[in-house]
């Protein structure tokens, strides 16, 4: 391998040289380099739970829609992180095991929690095809106009910690114990 090779595959895979020490040795913690961005985040997300709590959801709904939405998008360390956080909220181990096939598990989850994730899937892949108000009206059966609200905020806010911990190469949280 040349030289010049050497770099590109370097460069390629995230890695400095020394022809270019500008290229990160790996993706920045975006949290970490903008505090206060994720400072005003962590403020709003905050303020989403409190709204959620507010209108009468359980906090066993809230885990559910943040293990749902990292499952989708495959966030590592929000799923190491909402995974004890489901439990701690009473969310059972048959739940968590079967939460990606949960329109099929009638029986495991409460109209509540199944109207929850039906508008959390609906805003986590955005699928111009689908019918949101069909969506909302569907889940309004379970859920009142205020906890309708407060579940998309919940969805938006964990949509956007999982992009963060994507974006940043987050590593799973050692588990406590």
């Amino acid at each position: 391998m040349t030289t010049t090779q050497n770099t590109a595959v370097h460069t390629a895979a995230g890695t400095a040289t020394d022809a270019d020490p500008g290229v990160p040795k790996r993706r920045p913690f975006i949290d970490k380099e903008h505090p206060d961005v994720q400072k005003a985040l962590v403020k709003a997300s905050t303020a989403s739970r409190t709204a959620s709590k507010g209108a009468g959801l359980g906090d066993d709904t809230i885990e559910l829609v943040n293990m749902r939405v990292s499952q989708i998008n495959g966030c590592l360390t929000c799923l190491s992180l909402h995974a004890p956080r489901a439990r701690a909220a009473g969310v059972t181990q048959q739940q968590l095991d079967v939460l990606p096939a949960w329109r099929d598990a009638m029986t495991v989850y409460s109209g509540v929690q199944r109207a929850a994730l039906l508008i959390a899937e609906s805003l986590t892949v955005i699928d111009t095809s689908q019918d949101r108000d069909a969506i909302v009206a569907q889940a309004s059966a379970h859920l009142t106009t205020e906890q309708i609200a407060a579940v998309e905020w919940t969805a938006v806010m964990i949509n956007a910690f999982n992009r963060v911990s994507i974006a940043s190469g987050h590593p799973a949280l050692a588990a406590k114990g």
